[in-house]
């Protein structure tokens, strides 16, 4: 089966060097006028079409080319402004590349332009969930005459769960504050679906899920800023700064 071409993102200048890219190929690039493409050689039997489906279900695959992968846009994120593309975006050879420069070429250049001198930063905002706490079921009234077991258990208990929500409720909203206090220090945001507790390996509830793209003359002040938002039963994490995956990634069809 022949070899595809995969394309890791695409920058205005090329570089002396990168890290080994996915499959440990080589990384290289491919030009056109004002545009460089970084890409690597990959074998068609793993990331074909129809090989790539069983690949994906592989999840030792998978997280090992997505490290490799983000190794590559890394570096080139801290050398130059880049745009990162899709994980496992493959084409054909390298003219089908070079014709996708050709044809999203003021596409590249404005995510380009909008990226330079910024940087992404995440922002995870993080809850302990309200306990429901089981009603008792009583046995007898005040008056020591039989009462309603079912009807007070019943009603107790959607008092749990109205408490609950409740709470889910004003810790959504101290989410929105934190997210609207640090949108005030970014250039753009973007606001994830929280993560299911399988991939957080939490089991507190997500209230924010969010992105920043920071001028980086800005990035300490917004560090700073993250840190006096959390606290008051409310888990904050900063990470970064990153490349602006969630700013730059486009469908390179």
């Amino acid at each position: 089966m022949p070899d595809g071409t995969y394309l890791y993102a695409v920058a205005r200048e090329p570089l002396s060097a990168c890290p080994a890219g996915v499959a440990g190929g080589s990384v290289r690039t491919i030009s056109r006028p004002g545009l460089v493409a970084y890409v690597s050689t990959v074998p068609l039997e793993q990331f074909g079409e129809e090989p790539l489906r069983r690949s994906l279900e592989d999840l030792d695959w998978l997280a090992e080319t997505a490290r490799a992968h983000h190794a590559v846009v890394d570096a080139l994120a801290a050398a130059t402004t880049a745009a990162p593309v899709r994980l496992v975006t493959v084409y054909e050879d390298d003219d089908q590349v070079g014709d996708l420069l050709e044809r999203r070429a003021d596409d590249f250049l404005r995510l380009l332009t909008r990226v330079t001198g910024r940087r992404e930063w995440g922002v995870k905002a993080y809850a302990a969930p309200a306990p429901a706490s089981e009603p008792r079921v009583p046995v007898a009234t005040s008056a020591g005459h039989p009462g309603r077991p079912g009807t007070t258990y019943l009603e107790r208990r959607r008092a749990s769960l109205r408490g609950r929500e409740q709470a889910r409720g004003q810790a959504v909203r101290r989410a929105d504050h934190i997210h609207r206090a640090l949108s005030g220090l970014a250039a753009a945001t973007h606001r994830h679906r929280p993560q299911d507790s399988s991939l957080s390996g939490r089991n507190d509830w997500m209230l924010l899920n969010g992105a920043y793209l920071v001028d980086e003359a800005r990035a300490d002040e917004f560090a700073a800023l993250a840190e006096t938002l959390g606290g008051d039963g409310v888990d904050l994490r900063l990470t970064g700064p990153w490349a602006p995956y969630s700013f730059t990634v486009m469908e390179a069809t």
